[in-house]
């Protein structure tokens, strides 16, 4: 088990830049989350390939691969073995197939086989946060706080089958697309080992895991989520849809992935710039225990737009200035505190206590902690209007982008000491919502504002913390089976059953 390959791709939340970023002329706000999808590759002998996510019911798929050598050019077949219990999981099949015949195109027939062996295990399993908890807490008897969370058993079974689990809209298929495609495009020798932080390496996991991930979707979307599971937290503008368009044409599989996928390849023309939230603050998510069809929203959206290219046009540009607005401001604030760290950590500690409308209402502080203080209240203000113009589109295109409840959690969350501001990620509904808050040094004193938060939503029924938070790894990385905790007893378990 220690010569295991294990590659991991972080969660994503889109901040700012709902429906937008479907628009090459926009970009979004994207971060990159601590809760993490991983991908274990371990050599075996079955002579095929075994594909588990042990939190699942029934979720074993096995494969074998045919390599013709005689074709010109040479290819490779990848097909399921049935199963009675088990389903077709098109994103793994997928990932599969094209990842190995991106391989056979570099690298040959011979190549190919020597990364395949006598057969591989593969395990598949995402930190809890990407699943609804709220079950399981309830079934323990236990409170819905981030303490409750934490005793949870790292990738806990859910006790369901795939197509019936409640996610937390963190991007789990994206994610896990990422981790999967990495992970063979390491094992298969086209990426090493030692090269996964280089621009080109990512450059190819992100260009192979967006077409993945496109394909089993049946259409090309923004890519936001798989760019963030590669590079990280980031502010985001989509690549054209074009690029990817032979590929997705091709039936019969006879275009060139290279030609395509190749990082070289200009035609990929998004921009993922490295963005971090600000020093002192976390971010703070809710799982909504709903959900809603992604899809159906977007579309509604859509149809509205090009049926009133007008209106939408003007609230487009309106809303797109106030999200390169909150992104500039965050920014900022990092800057701030990398000028002067006390006056930041002292305006931080000033603004726990105080609700936002209280921010300015200190005339005798210094220069350098007003200047601060300007800065988190313009990222507040910028946060309320960012979601006064999302409601507004949500109500002429008669879509719930901020529903009744969500409103009432986040007018009431963002009202409350050391909260900079908040909002209905991605595309809105009742996924998830998220806050921006204070982390004030543990001597500031009366209750941290994470606490403060946690006990309001106690009251709201059906709403719970996650976990996740930024995360501070960039991306895509390499791990260690036996420094993930509880990473190793899950595929253990998985290779057991």
């Amino acid at each position: 088990m220690s010569s295991s390959l294990v590659i991991s791709a972080p969660g994503k939340v889109l901040l700012a830049g709902g429906y937008l970023v479907l628009d090459p002329t926009y970009s979004g706000v994207v971060v990159s989350t601590s809760s993490r999808f991983y991908t274990v590759i371990s050599r075996a002998k079955s002579n095929c390939i075994v594909v588990r996510s042990p939190q699942f019911i029934n979720a074993t798929w096995s494969y074998t691969w045919s390599i013709s050598r005689t074709a010109s050019p040479p290819s490779v077949i990848v097909s399921q073995l049935a199963s009675p219990t088990t389903s077709n999981n098109k994103f793994v099949h997928l990932a599969l197939q094209k990842t190995l015949s991106l391989a056979l195109e570099l690298n040959g027939p011979t190549e190919l086989e020597q990364a395949l062996g006598a057969g591989l295990d593969v395990t598949i399993v995402g930190d809890n946060d990407f699943y609804s908890q709220q079950d399981q807490l309830k079934n323990r008897g236990w409170p819905t706080s981030l303490a409750s969370l934490a005793k949870i058993e790292p990738f806990s079974p859910t006790g369901v089958d795939l197509a019936n689990v409640a996610k937390t809209g963190l991007g789990s298929s994206a994610a896990l697309i990422t981790s999967l495609v990495t992970a063979l495009l390491v094992q298969t020798g086209l990426i090493a080992s030692d090269q996964l932080a280089s621009a080109s390496s990512r450059r190819l996991a992100h260009n192979v895991a967006q077409f993945v991930h496109c394909l089993a979707q049946g259409k090309v979307g923004s890519g936001f989520d798989v760019s963030a599971a590669v590079f990280g937290s980031q502010l985001y503008t989509r690549f054209s849809p074009a690029v990817l368009q032979p590929l997705m044409d091709d039936s019969t599989g006879s275009q060139s992935l290279l030609s395509v996928l190749a990082p070289e390849n200009q035609a990929w023309d998004f921009t993922a710039a490295p963005f971090t939230l600000p020093p002192r603050t976390r971010l703070l998510l809710a799982d909504i225990h709903a959900g809603s069809n992604t899809p159906l929203l977007v579309s509604k959206v859509l149809k509205w737009r090009s049926e009133n290219s007008a209106i939408a046009h003007s609230l487009w540009t309106a809303l797109d200035q106030c999200n390169t607005s909150l992104g500039q401001t965050l920014a900022r604030l990092t800057e701030l505190y990398e000028r002067d760290e006390h006056a930041y950590v002292e305006t931080v500690r000033w603004i726990s206590g105080l609700q936002p409308v209280q921010w300015l209402a200190n005339p005798n502080m210094q220069q350098a902690q007003s200047t601060c203080l300007e800065a988190f209240y313009e990222a507040h203000l910028l946060t309320e209007q960012i979601r006064g113009k999302m409601r507004e589109m949500g109500k002429l295109s008669d879509v719930d982008i901020e529903p009744e409840q969500q409103t009432k959690l986040l007018d009431t969350s963002v009202s409350m000491a050391g909260v900079i501001g908040g909002g209905v990620p991605g595309a809105g509904g009742f996924d998830a919502v998220w806050l921006l808050v204070c982390e004030p040094p543990e001597d500031t004193p009366g209750i941290q504002p994470l606490a403060r938060i946690e006990r309001l939503w106690m009251g709201f029924p059906g709403v719970a913390p996650l976990l996740a938070q930024e995360s501070k790894a960039q991306g895509i990385a390499l791990e260690r089976l036996d420094n993930v905790p509880g990473l190793e007893a899950a595929v253990a378990s998985a290779v057991r059953d």
